[in-house]
């Protein structure tokens, strides 16, 4: 049985007319999936189309965050341009949550630099690596990707990070890398480079005040481990 499209709905029911009168934050998961879809397929609305993807998430936007252009395009309906779309709505996102947490963000403890990142690494399935670069205040003055590497071994260029640190004037440094194994125990590599960036560092006066590994929804911290 085909489904009626959403023009056929009440206008307080379609999703564009519901948030023009309401605002945004009356709409459900799936009428906001449906805005960014635009439209479904022969036999689903916009907003069937959108429950039934987020239906596969578990309605978690954190599950539905970690799809590919690839996989999103493989619901019918879905074409790499809405997966697209889709894509840079979630990343935009969690861009918006990392930039009020980073908003005059001062680093007491391992947790204030965790929080900070966090949302750039949990979910990722490959390993990358990320810096934030401190004044003497322990403020955050930036906070950078640095590489991208493979399931199970990333490599950062200490030059790049010590140059960035440079041109901040930066202080302090803490590092972080994720496992998307979940296994939080740094590697012999881990310990090795964590070293070789510390050395380099000193050389200019700039601390390495934590290297943070990044789990599924924990971390490990070298600083509190007494690893550094």
């Amino acid at each position: 049985m085909s489904q009626k499209g959403i023009k056929s709905w009440a206008e307080e029911d379609r999703p564009r007319e519901k948030m023009l009168q309401k605002g945004a934050g009356v709409l459900s998961n799936s009428e906001l999936l449906a805005i960014l879809l635009g439209s479904g397929n022969k036999e689903e609305t916009a907003v069937d189309l959108a429950r039934r993807i987020l239906r596969d998430t578990d309605d978690n936007l954190n599950i539905l965050s970690k799809h590919t252009i690839k996989s999103l395009s493989q619901y019918k309906g879905v074409g790499s341009a809405k997966a697209i779309t889709i894509i840079a709505a979630l990343e935009l996102g969690k861009r918006r949550i990392s930039s009020n947490i980073a908003q005059k963000a001062i680093i007491t403890c391992s947790k204030d630099a965790y929080e900070l990142i966090y949302m750039h690494l949990h979910d990722q399935p490959y390993e990358h690596f990320w810096a934030l670069f401190l004044d003497r205040q322990n403020k955050v003055l930036r906070k950078e990707h640095i590489s991208s590497g493979g399931l199970t071994a990333t490599i950062a260029d200490p030059n790049k990070i010590i140059r960035i640190a440079l041109e901040e004037y930066a202080t302090g440094l803490v590092l972080f890398h994720n496992h998307p194994s979940g296994n939080m125990k740094p590697s012999p590599d881990d310990i090795a480079l964590t070293k070789k960036i510390k050395t380099a560092a000193a050389f200019f006066d700039i601390a390495v005040l934590d290297h943070i590994i990044v789990g599924k929804n924990d971390y490990y911290s070298f600083a509190d481990e007494r690893k550094l």
